[in-house]
C-alpha cells in the first residue's frame, strides 16, 4: 500500500468544500450508499486527476460536465483524460449539469443500470 500523501488529501478537501451545486445535488443521492448500496467518495485521486465521484469496488468514474466541457481544448483534454483513467481500468460515466438539475431521477436509473454492468 502507498504511504500517506497530505498534499492530495488536502487538495481532495479543498475540491470537496469547492464543490459545485449539481456535484451536491447528486453527492446528496449517492452519499450513505444511497444508490443501490454502492459505495461512493467524492474528488477523489486517481493518477495526477481528481475525479468528481468515484465507486471503487466497480471501478467507475461519475464526472459532471458544466459549460466550460464545451470547448475545443475542454473536449481534448477531457477526452486525454478518459483514454488515461480507461488504460488504468475505470469506466466513465459523463452526464452535464443540466441532466443533473432537469432529469436527475433518469440519471440515476442509467448511472445504476452503468454501474451494475
Amino acid at each position: 500500500m502507498r504511504g500517506a500523501q497530505p498534499w492530495r488529501t488536502n487538495r481532495a478537501r479543498v475540491l470537496r468544500a469547492d464543490d459545485t451545486s449539481a456535484e451536491a445535488r447528486l453527492w446528496n443521492e449517492l452519499t450513505d450508499r444511497r444508490l443501490g448500496g454502492l459505495k461512493f467518495v467524492r474528488q477523489a485521486p486517481i493518477a495526477n486527476h481528481y475525479v468528481d465521484f468515484l465507486c471503487r469496488e466497480r471501478k467507475v468514474i461519475i464526472e459532471i460536465d458544466g459549460g466550460t466541457h464545451s470547448a475545443d481544448a475542454e473536449i481534448a483534454n477531457d477526452a486525454e483524460r478518459t483514454d488515461k483513467l480507461k488504460q488504468l481500468g475505470y469506466r466513465l460515466f459523463r452526464v452535464s449539469n443540466a441532466d443533473v438539475y432537469d432529469n436527475l431521477d433518469n440519471v440515476l436509473d442509467a448511472l445504476l443500470m452503468f454501474v451494475k454492468v
